[in-house]
């Protein structure tokens, strides 16, 4: 796709760290060979060095060999991790013994490298659940300043160019937070808006979905919605954002100027946020099936460096992209 072509281009001159704790995993592993070959980041493999060499080795994977491995069992700095878990968790009962056992774990030693400044961002969940990879996340990570909830985009590619920015539209939440309130709404809408600058490259126009247009129903659920618009526009006066409105007011020109003639984004939008994850999780599956469309994602946001969880049934491609759009990411921050 011509799209994530240029998201890999813009990584590579980004030159960003990212750091992979599934090493083991052989799609991982061989995403890995394919990242370091092409330039895409640098990175580092979390796992056992003999184990990692000797898997490369079967897959002929020679780009490896360019890769920062670190063995959390082994690690020399393991002492000087602990310390820094402990410190971040003692005021939650952790202990010093339970800090040194949890820096053994991949996962937990991946977002510390990122807390220290090691590495700019982590992708994992080839062999994980979405919750063991966001919880070291949510932890010592943690949300970015203003913002206090964590929520998932998918960058839409569809077939059809006429759609949103030459065919890209990007939804938002389909991944992660079930029923936001207003305030939560507002923080995806901001959230989603410098996604889409940071890694489709595009202005964003954003439409708050809902069922009515512009007052055309009266509800709580509406209320929430045109609610959350005034609340993004505040957080930031400079985005182009409009709501509630109704999907097909956002996207089609023609019943964008009947529905809101004065909008400056009616019929125009290519960022949708949809009123929840249920409507939003629905919206883009079927939008992916029935119309054919690349979904690309799901892409964290919200967290203070992005941390970027696969799907366990993900590809070798799947793996490559998130690493290059985790790169934008920690560039936009």
């Amino acid at each position: 796709m011509q799209l994530l072509d240029s998201i890999k281009q813009k990584a590579i001159s980004h030159d960003k760290t990212i750091v992979l704790p599934e090493a083991l995993e052989e799609r991982t592993l061989k995403a890995a060979d394919v990242i370091l070959s092409e330039g895409i980041a640098r990175i580092i493999l979390l796992g056992n060095n003999e184990s990692i060499k000797e898997m490369a080795g079967q897959h002929g994977l020679q780009s490896i060999e360019k890769a920062t491995i670190i063995d959390p069992v082994t690690f020399e700095e393991k002492d000087f991790y602990a310390d820094m878990l402990y410190e971040l968790r003692k005021h939650k009962g952790l202990t010093k013994d339970e800090a040194l056992k949890l820096v053994e774990d991949p996962l937990y030693l991946a977002t510390l490298l990122i807390k220290n400044g090691v590495a700019d961002g982590e992708v994992a969940g080839a062999m994980n659940a979405t919750g063991d990879v966001l919880r070291p996340a949510f932890q010592i990570v943690k949300t970015l300043p203003g913002i206090s909830v964590v929520s998932g985009a998918f960058i839409m590619i569809m077939k059809e160019k006429h759609w949103g920015e030459d065919g890209i539209l990007v939804f938002a939440d389909c991944a992660v937070h079930p029923d936001p309130d207003a305030k939560e709404l507002a923080e995806i809408a901001v959230m989603t808006a410098h996604t889409t600058k940071a890694i489709a490259g595009i202005e964003p126009r954003v439409a708050m979905l809902s069922f009515s247009t512009k007052g055309s129903a009266k509800h709580p659920m509406v209320d929430k919605v045109s609610e959350a618009t005034n609340m993004a526009r505040d957080k930031e006066p400079g985005l182009l954002i409009d709501g509630e409105m109704q999907a097909d007011a956002a996207i089609v020109e023609a019943i964008g100027k009947k529905k809101a003639p004065d909008s400056p984004i009616a019929g125009k939008a290519n960022v949708l946020v949809f009123p929840s994850l249920e409507s939003g999780n629905i919206g883009y599956k079927l939008v992916q099936r029935l119309a054919g469309a690349e979904a690309v994602g799901p892409v964290l946001q919200g967290m203070a460096a992005p941390i970027n969880d696969l799907s366990r049934g993900c590809s070798v491609e799947d793996i490559v992209n998130l690493v290059a759009i985790t790169v934008n990411q920690a560039a936009g921050k």
